[in-house]
This record gives structure tokens, sequence and C-alpha cells, in this order.
């Protein structure tokens, strides 16, 4: 009599969705952990790219490439928020034992997902000439920005569809093949950046050509670990899709407005350092490469808790919920306090290794110096939004991220420019900031707790 509940025990426990048992903050570790390796890889990749393109000593083909880096954070920004709807609908449907559901959406997603991607570089490419003039290009530095994103924005649905099936590893709890994937993204470009840019003389346009190749690696190593690791793809039915599209854009066109609050607001500081000229404007492309290198956890921990916060909503485990939200927390506040105490010691041979001239090399190590204070209010404002978007409140994660980027922006920005040139801007975007990050971490606890009673009744 006493053997058959423990043997059904023991079968539910290991039918159990991962996310659903053991410790939260392991959880949270293991996905920022293998989600970090994967980004860092890539991110270091991008910074030597640029390291390349610094040693070629012509600053306007590192401030060149710095512009087309902005616009490509647009479209990346655009598909990251596409990939939330694709983790949330998918963890869901995982954490309520509903596999068939869960590979019928992942389908329909990454289709979706790629349509929307190459949509996007259809409308951005005739607007080129108008959103690099717009951002102080000058002459030399724009025809490099245009040629590097001629050859770079046509093959954004593949890195789109890339994304969508790493983002379903990750729903399912893979993080380890997830990792796998995105470092193959980094080894392909390790090897042909020196090749084209050197080698063949190809300079921007080379590191441009490895990112095209990089991107088709991307998406066979994913669709092979989704086929064959985990059937969670399958044939896509064109009624399936379409039934799919409302609750996916229901959530992807609040992701989409959220995510694209960043890349406004960094064309907008762009444009108020391109004042200063083409050596501020470099200063900014190495800012913007270093930043991901160092906080690359911050941003894989904004990715690793929603397939956690996901799955134990649908199992309806609330107080594992909040306490995600609360590793989420310390581990913020650990990294970024050693990532700005790394960051202070190697300012200064971080400029020696670009060949920085004066003003950029001072641009850069000041912000070494600062960048703790600015990026642990922007993690809060990441975290929450994490959570926002996987829990059914998108429009909250579009009201924070767009408070930041303009409120919270682009006055201080402004203004700290005015007062004391770029350095004030730099000064601005923290500021700016502590405000709106705080308020995101109370609300996002908040929306748990209305979540947990609203389903009081229904339990």
């Amino acid at each position: 009599m006493d053997a058959s509940p423990s043997a059904a025990d023991a079968d539910q426990k290991a039918e159990a969705p991962r996310f659903v048992v053991g410790s939260t903050m392991r959880h949270v570790l293991v996905m920022t952990g293998t989600g970090a390796a994967g980004l860092v890889a890539i991110f270091i990749v991008d910074l030597v790219s640029l390291l390349y393109i610094s040693w070629l000593n012509d600053p306007s083909l590192t401030a060149g490439v710095g512009l087309a880096t902005v616009v490509m954070f647009f479209t990346i920004s655009i598909n990251v928020g596409l990939m939330i709807p694709i983790g949330a609908l998918v963890s869901r449907a995982l954490g309520a034992r509903r596999p068939e559901d869960a590979r019928r959406l992942a389908t329909s997603g990454s289709i979706l997902m790629a349509i929307v991607a190459a949509c996007v570089s259809l409308i951005l490419l005739p607007l080129l000439p108008l959103l690099l003039n717009a951002m102080g290009a000058s002459e030399q530095t724009y025809e490099v920005a245009r040629n590097f994103l001629w050859i770079a924005l046509p093959t954004n649905a593949l890195m789109a569809v890339g994304m969508a099936f790493s983002t379903v590893l990750r729903a399912a709890g893979d993080a380890k093949r997830s990792m796998y994937a995105t470092l193959s993204v980094a080894a392909v470009t390790v090897v042909l950046d020196p090749i084209l840019i050197f080698g063949f003389g190809l300079k921007a346009n080379g590191a441009a050509l490895a990112i095209n190749i990089a991107r088709v690696a991307y998406v066979y190593v994913c669709f092979l670990y989704l086929t064959r690791a985990h059937n969670l793809l399958v044939v896509p039915r064109l009624k399936a899709v379409l039934a799919d599209a409302r609750p996916f854009f229901a959530i992807a066109v609040p992701a989409i407005l959220t995510n694209i609050a960043a890349p406004v607001s960094n064309a907008f500081f762009t444009g108020v350092i391109a004042q200063f000229g083409d050596e501020a404007i470099a200063a900014s492309a190495i800012i913007d490469r270093v930043t991901p290198v160092a906080f690359a956890g911050v941003f894989a921990l904004a990715g690793a808790i929603g397939p956690v916060l996901g799955q134990n909503w649908g199992a309806q485990r609330y107080d594992r919920m909040k306490q995600t939200l609360k590793d989420a927390l310390t581990f913020t506040v650990v990294y970024v306090g050693c990532v700005w105490l790394a960051l202070f010691l190697v300012r200064v041979p971080l400029t020696h290794a670009f060949n920085a001239p004066p003003l950029t090399a001072d641009l850069v190590q000041f912000f070494c110096q600062l960048s703790g204070f600015i990026w642990f209010f922007i993690s809060l404002v990441f975290v929450a939004n994490a959570s926002f978007n996987n829990l059914g409140y998108p429009l909250l994660s579009t009201f924070f991220n767009w408070g930041r980027a303009t409120l919270g922006m682009i006055p201080f920005a402004y203004f700290g420019a005015r007062i004391a040139g770029p350095e004030g801007a730099l000064i601005g975007i923290g500021a700016g900031s502590v405000v709106f990050g705080i308020a995101a971490v109370i609300t996002a606890f908040w929306t748990i707790r209305r979540l947990e009673r609203q389903a009081v009744p229904a339990l």
C-alpha cells in the first residue's frame, strides 16, 4: 500500500520541469553563467574586431564601425524583444507540462521572428543616409558605416532565427547547449576576422562579412540541438502560425517598444558626443564594445531569470518566483561591484591597447571610473523588465525602459554635456537611472504579489 504513493511521487518529481525544483539561486547562477559565457565570447570578438580596426590607425574607421554598431544595436534590440514572447510562451507551456504546445509555439515564434527581422532590415537600409547623418557622421565616417551596414543588415533574419532557437533551448532549461551555439558564433568570427580584415585587406568590410558567416553557423548549430536533443520543433503549419501570432505579438509589441528605447537613447547620446569630434565618437565606440563584455553577466541575467520565472508561474510556485527575483538582485550587487573594480584597475592599459588619442583615452578612462554607478541602476531596470515581460506585464517594461531612456537620460546627458563636456554626458546617464532602477524593482515584486492574489480564488 505504501509503495504505490511513493512511486507516484517519485514519478511526479522526475517529470517536474527543471526550474520548478531545486535551489532558485543555483538555477539563476547556472543559467546566467552559461548565458554570460556565450555572450562574453561574442562581445569579446566584437571588441577584438574593433581593436583590429583601431590598429589601422584611422579614427574614421573606428568611428564608422562605432556608428554602424549603434544601428545594428537597434536591430538586435528588436530581435531581443521578439525573443521574449518565445521564451515566455514556451517556458510557460513546459512548466504546465504541455510539450505539444511548446513545440508548436517554438516553431511559430521562430517563423514570426524571422519575418519581422527581415522587414526591419528592408526598412532600415534605405534610411541609412538619414540615420547616419542625424548621428553626426563626417564624410569618411559615413562611408565606412554605410558600407558595413549594407553587408551586415541583410542577414539580420538569420540572426533572428538563431536567437529564436537559442531562446527555445534556454526555455527548456538547456543552458549548456544554448551556450555552445553562441560560442560557435564567436569561434567563427575570431578565425575569420583577422583573415578578412588584414589578409584580404577588406578592413571594416571584412569584419561585416565575418558577422554574416558566423550567423549561418549559429542557425545551423542551434537547429541541430533543437531537433536532435529536444525535439522542440515541428513542421510549420500556416494555420498554427496565424493562431499563435496573436499571443506572440501581444508580448512582442510592448517588448520591442521596450527594447528599442536603449538604441534610441544610445543614438541620441552618440549625437551629443559627436559634437566633440571623431575622437569622441571613437571613445563612444570603444565604450559600446567594452560595456557588453564587462557587464555580460547583467545581460545574461536578464535572459536567465525569464525561463525560471515562467516555469514557476506555470506551476503556480509564487514563493519561488519571489525568491528568484531576490537571488537576481543579490547577483547584481556582487557582480556589478566586482566589474567596477576590474574596470578601474585596467582603465589605462585598455586605452593603450586601442592606440587611443588623448581625448578618446580620457573619455574611456573616465567611463571606467564611473561604470559601476551607471550600470548598477541600469541593471535593476534590466532585472525588473525580465520579470515584467515573462509574467504578463510587458507594458510596465515599456514604461520603465522608455522612462529611463527619455526622462532619465536625454535631459541629463544634454545638460551634462553643456556644463561639463562629454564627461558630463556620461555622468548624466548614471544620475538619470537612479529613480527608474529603484522604482522598477519595487514594482516587479508588486506584480508577483498581484499574480499570487489573483490565483487564490482559482485554486
